[in-house]
């Protein structure tokens, strides 16, 4: 269960960081892309944290007990 925990949070910090890098490259183009993308990428960015977040949580219950 540990293992299984510890590698989906691992995906989803590698998520977190992908979609926070096309965030950026995006703002850096601006124009109708940031128009388009920036709001759209940013709940996303903020969705995929709050998984990582609750991963992180299960993986410190599955620790403890």
């Amino acid at each position: 269960m540990i293992t299984v925990l510890s590698i989906l949070l691992g995906a989803a910090l590698l998520a977190v960081v992908g979609v926070l890098m096309t965030g950026v490259v995006v703002f850096a183009r601006g124009g109708e892309a940031n128009r388009r993308w920036a709001n759209r990428l940013m709940n996303l960015r903020v969705a995929v944290q709050a998984v990582v977040v609750l991963l992180l949580g299960a993986l410190m219950l599955a620790h403890k007990f």
